[in-house]
């Protein structure tokens, strides 16, 4: 059977399941197997091993065991990295679409974004401040993960007849393992396909639209006939402002995403470092007036990553429980800002303009580096020492039940510590995350485009690319007007069921990588400039 029609089935089955299944079936996803009650209590209730989900296991795991197997590339080749990304040994003779830091900045483009301002923001306000810790745990072995599937992405390339390169797990699986596992590399890209639809798209744009939509009420009110939510059917509200955002997010990604690789290449090696310095000197301003709190909000991120407080109410194998709650919010978090494992900015690396496959994946492991352990902490950090963190369940149900003010989530929660914090300064300090989200959402969706462009190219071909990109402008519309929870998790289901195929690549070509590794830093790099003197 070819691989278009297996692509295409999988692709409907997919998203077929994952519709009638509706919200729970997402949820499933991560909670697999402890939503089963025979499996969830073993050994016992008060220790219910069983409710640690597989997808935890799954990314820590592989994390773990990619970093001793590789003597954690992460701290001995970290700088290495560095002085690849500033362009010393790029060749412009070498084959590929983008340098090293036209690569670095598109792939930045996708994980710098709503998981830094939103995704904190939820993983606090349903798992608490220790979630942020469970952040940096992925962030640190998920850096492992993002150099052996950039590196893998890259070496099992190929280079189309136009100069152009295709790359990323779906090619690693394929000439990698090799033609049995042909049915892997097709999984991968059909969930990399929803994927983009879900994580690079929808939740972008449900987060701009949202945010949008709350300025426009402090302006004119939510009663007012443009911003007045008509009940759809249940669990559905609409209103003229939401539908007016789509139209206008979807118009702006359609302009965008028709000029290909080497026009998203530039545009996001433009708005990339823009965008992370803006944010992340405003909320450096905010840290600095808030000194003093700075050193407690570390002892209380690390005390509740490992005891975090059960509900007031209390509930069988509370302690555990609520501990596991914590960590998986962390967890999830971290995956969907990084997207370390999940195999999606291996597509960007896979086109970087090199010979030496090792030399991109150290490139690639400063991305946790500077998305997750700076700009995430940065957030968080904001978020706990303004005492915006209040505004969440996790406070009201585990510390203070009596507390009565603003229910805050996602971007609103991090807009209204932004507005806190900077508020010796200004009265507009929530108008940087609208700009910070307006600005991260749209070159996130263009990153994620072109990752689902070429999933769907491996899949069925050219002729499907146009088709493609206007099904992704369509989801733009459909994220802008949808509903916070079942943006999310889809999402995170669609995120979740990608990561598997990339992970168990990344393990069966672990000695492959082991062997490129050594073979690169026992050979001599010099810089290009330096070159026959």
């Amino acid at each position: 059977m070819k691989k278009s029609v297996v692509g295409l089935i999988t692709l409907v089955v997919i998203f077929v399941v994952l519709i009638i299944g509706g919200i729970p079936f997402f949820d499933a996803v991560w909670s697999f197997p402890g939503n089963f009650d025979f499996i969830k209590n073993i050994p016992s209730e008060d220790l219910p091993l069983g409710s640690i989900p597989f997808m935890i296991l799954a990314l820590l795991g592989t994390g773990i065991f990619i970093s001793f197997k590789l003597f954690f590339p992460q701290l001995r080749n970290f700088w290495h990295g560095v002085k690849v990304t500033a362009g010393i040994y790029d060749d412009p003779d070498d084959e590929g679409d983008l340098t090293h830091f036209k690569a670095l900045a598109t792939a930045l483009s996708a994980t710098v974004g709503i998981g830094n301002i939103a995704g904190v923001a939820t993983a606090i306000y349903y798992g608490g401040p220790g979630a942020l810790f469970w952040m940096w745990v992925t962030a640190f072995f998920g850096t492992a993960l993002k150099f052996s599937e950039c590196t893998l992405a890259h070496k099992y390339r190929d280079i189309l007849p136009d100069g152009s390169t295709a790359g990323g797990p779906m090619y690693t699986i394929e000439k990698g393992l090799g033609q049995n596992w042909r049915w892997l590399a097709v999984a991968f890209a059909s969930f990399a396909v929803l994927c983009s639809f879900a994580t690079g798209n929808a939740i972008q744009a449900f987060t701009v639209s949202d945010q949008l939509y709350s300025e426009v009420i402090q302006l004119v009110g939510a009663d007012a006939t443009f911003t007045f939510k008509h009940h759809i059917f249940s669990g559905f509200d609409l209103s003229i402002t939401q539908v007016l955002l789509g139209l206008g997010l979807s118009a702006i990604v359609a302009l965008v995403i028709i000029g290909g690789i080497k026009r998203i290449g530039n545009v996001t090696g433009l708005l990339s470092p823009v965008m992370a310095v803006f944010y992340v000197l405003a909320a450096f301003l905010i840290l600095l007036s808030n000194i003093p709190a700075i050193l407690p909000s570390f002892g209380l991120i690390i005390d509740m990553a490992f005891n975090p407080p059960a509900e007031i109410a209390g509930v069988g194998g509370g302690t555990f429980l609520v501990f596991m709650n914590t960590a998986l919010w962390g967890i999830k978090r971290g995956l969907y800002s990084n997207e370390a494992g999940q195999g999606s900015a291996a597509i960007a690396h896979s086109t970087a303009k090199t010979k030496h496959s090792v030399r991109e994946g150290t490139v690639a492991m400063l991305e946790p580096f500077i998305d997750t352990i700076t700009i995430c902490t940065l957030t968080g950090l904001v978020i706990i020492t303004t005492g915006a963190w209040h505004h969440t369940e996790f406070y009201v149900n585990r510390i203070d039940p009596s507390f009565n003010s603003l229910d805050l989530n996602a971007s609103l929660l991090t807009s209204f510590a932004f507005k806190e914090g900077l508020s010796w300064l200004f009265d507009y300090g929530d108008k940087i995350i609208t700009i910070g989200v307006l600005l991260f959402a749209i070159s996130t969706m263009i990153s994620w485009s072109f990752y689902g462009d070429r999933a769907a190219h491996y899949l069925f071909g050219e002729k499907a690319i146009p088709i493609y990109k206007w099904f992704f402008v369509l989801f733009v519309f459909i994220g802008a007007i949808a509903e916070l929870e079942a943006v999310w998790a889809f999402g995170d289901a669609a995120l979740g069921f990608m990561t598997f195929p990339n992970l168990i690549s990344i393990v069966l070509l672990s000695g492959v990588l082991k062997s490129d590794l050594k073979k690169y830093f026992s050979e001599i790099h010099i810089p290009f400039k330096e070159r026959g003197k």
